[in-house]
């Protein structure tokens, strides 16, 4: 019943629905099976794909380079459009500036703004 796409739990919520009717209305056997019937329809198409997006998603956790956005980085090489290298981390990567015309110096501080390829692509900040 505790699979992770839900159908089991909705179909056993069914069959406590039919018990609880059968047992208080006393029905007969094909109106039970009627009720099963509308009722697994109703849980399956309404209450499963809320219980879905609530429970069964994970949240997305960045991993590997999709992590590296958003970091500081400690320039060590001087960035410009051609060239330059800064350490992520514990990394060295080669980067350049997110917008072309600037330049930072060794030592400075500046965020990771993408990775395109293998450079990191780079902005000091406002």
């Amino acid at each position: 019943m505790l699979t992770g796409d839900f159908t089991l739990l909705m179909l056993g919520g069914a069959a406590l629905v039919t018990a609880g009717v059968s047992g208080v209305a006393g029905t007969s056997l094909v109106i039970d099976a009627v009720v099963f019937g509308i009722s697994a329809l109703a849980l399956i198409l309404l209450v499963r794909p809320m219980l879905l997006r609530r429970f069964a998603t994970p949240p997305p956790t960045p991993t590997n380079v999709d992590a590296l956005e958003g970091k500081t980085a400690k320039v060590l090489e001087a960035v410009n459009e051609n060239h330059g290298q800064v350490k992520i981390g514990g990394e060295v990567w080669s980067a350049r500036p997110l917008d072309p015309s600037e330049a930072y110096a060794e030592g400075e501080t500046v965020y990771v703004m993408k990775i395109d390829g293998a450079h990191a692509v780079v902005w000091k900040g406002p």
